[in-house]
């Protein structure tokens, strides 16, 4: 039955990046359209961002307040509204808004999804259940580009965002219908520690949560990769089209070799440090042997806009995006290994708050860059370079990973 919920947060996570992606596959061509500048492109993200990052410090604590199964729904039936509203605008101003509110609803899938992990598996599975339905960001890289610009040059652009919205809606229904707080296990049965009964029920504030030193590293570290992904997300066809000089049609295919190697990434490193973990090496060297390996591996990506053939920069590519995934899924992992499941959902809520944050800054100076320079070199430096940063400044702050939050308060 887990790996059926694990299956429900698949899906929602290919609906949420589905309606997330559409703005950035369709760009060139309502760019063309509604004349917009990369300015004011830059501008609808940073919507998107600034709202995603200020909801998703308080999706979290919602979802803790009304469990995931509702908390799950609520957010979900916001997003699937906000992106159902993107077909009946036709301003830079009108998507700012309908992104503004696209943020809001979605800022929930993660929160919600790791919570439910915590729930529902144990630690030595969790990284591979979270690199599994982490893939259906990948999922919907896959689909997105090959079923938008079909229905968009078929029908009208406006069909492309009333298809997605269409999933969303559609899952909204099958998971309000499934018996999600009657059939999954008992609190007292995933956690690996000893607690009472009175203890299991108390949550931490707020405030001890926010200055915890895991949450401080979790959040430094999404702060610094999260824009990483976004910046792949919306600005990758874009640089693909007017680097190469490619349409619409033909970076589909570029855009799907890109996020098929980003959903093997995802499931590799979620199976990777779980192998560790089964065979006997302890939590703290799997999660952060793993994401050393996939900070390494995001490194060549710096070389992305000066190689000579698309190809050649779509390899580049594709393993900075594998190596994000298999990054993202172990980073996911840590506050479950950190914190109790009353706790995580906050704790993601708060990283995922600083990673929208750091989204809405980069997507503010790429912007700004490629409107003067036209240039994305520096970009694929930063975006390069953010893995390795975050994963030493993740070791300085958590010397080896434990169940802190639990450990104090039963010392207490």
């Amino acid at each position: 039955m887990r790996w059926f919920v694990c299956a429900l947060l698949f899906f929602a996570t290919t609906a949420n990046y589905m309606d997330r992606q559409v703005l950035g596959i369709l760009a060139p061509l309502l760019q063309k359209d509604l004349h917009w500048t990369e300015e004011s492109y830059g501008n609808m993200i940073a919507c998107f961002t600034f709202a995603y990052g200020l909801t998703y410090i308080l999706a979290g604590r919602v979802v803790d307040r009304f469990g995931t199964r509702k908390g799950y729904g609520i957010f979900v039936a916001i997003w699937s509204v906000s992106s159902a509203a993107h077909a009946f605008v036709g301003s830079a101003l009108g998507f700012g808004i309908a992104r503004f509110f696209l943020g809001i609803g979605e800022s929930g899938n993660f929160p919600a999804a790791l919570k439910a992990v915590a729930e529902w598996f144990p630690k030595q599975e969790r990284a591979l259940a979270t690199g599994i339905f982490n893939s259906g960001t990948n999922f919907a890289a896959l689909l997105a580009p090959i079923i938008v610009p079909f229905i968009a040059l078929r029908f009208g652009w406006r069909y492309g965002f009333i298809f997605t919205a269409s999933m969303s809606m559609l899952w909204l229904i099958v998971w309000l219908l499934f018996p999600y707080n009657r059939l999954r296990p008992a609190e007292s049965q995933l956690n690996e520690i000893c607690l009472t009964p009175a203890q299991l029920a108390e949550k931490r504030s707020f405030w001890s949560v926010l200055t915890d030193r895991g949450t401080i590293a979790f959040t430094t570290s999404k702060f610094l990769t999260d824009p990483v992904w976004w910046f792949y997300l919306f600005w990758g066809p874009k640089f693909l089209t007017s680097h190469f000089h490619i349409t619409i049609t033909q970076m589909s295919l570029p855009l799907v070799v890109i996020y098929f190697a980003a959903s093997i990434g995802s499931v590799f490193g979620g199976w990777l440090s779980g192998y560790w973990i089964k065979r006997g090496r302890s939590i703290d060297f799997s999660r952060k042997a793993a994401m050393a390996l996939f900070a390494l591996a995001a490194l060549p990506v710096v070389l992305a806009a000066h190689v000579a053939t698309l190809w050649m920069s779509v390899a580049l590519i594709s393993l900075a995006a594998a190596a994000h995934q298999g990054f993202s899924c172990n980073l996911f992992s840590t506050p479950s290994d950190m914190f109790r499941a009353q706790s995580v959902a906050t704790v993601v809520g708060i990283g995922g708050t600083a990673g929208a944050l750091g989204g809405t800054v980069l997507a503010a100076v790429a912007g700004y860059v490629l409107s003067r320079t036209h240039n994305y070199s520096i970009l694929f430096a930063v975006c390069g370079c953010s893995y390795l940063v975050a994963m030493l400044m993740f070791q300085m702050l958590v010397p080896r990973l434990s169940h802190q939050d639990s450990r104090a308060e039963l010392s207490t």
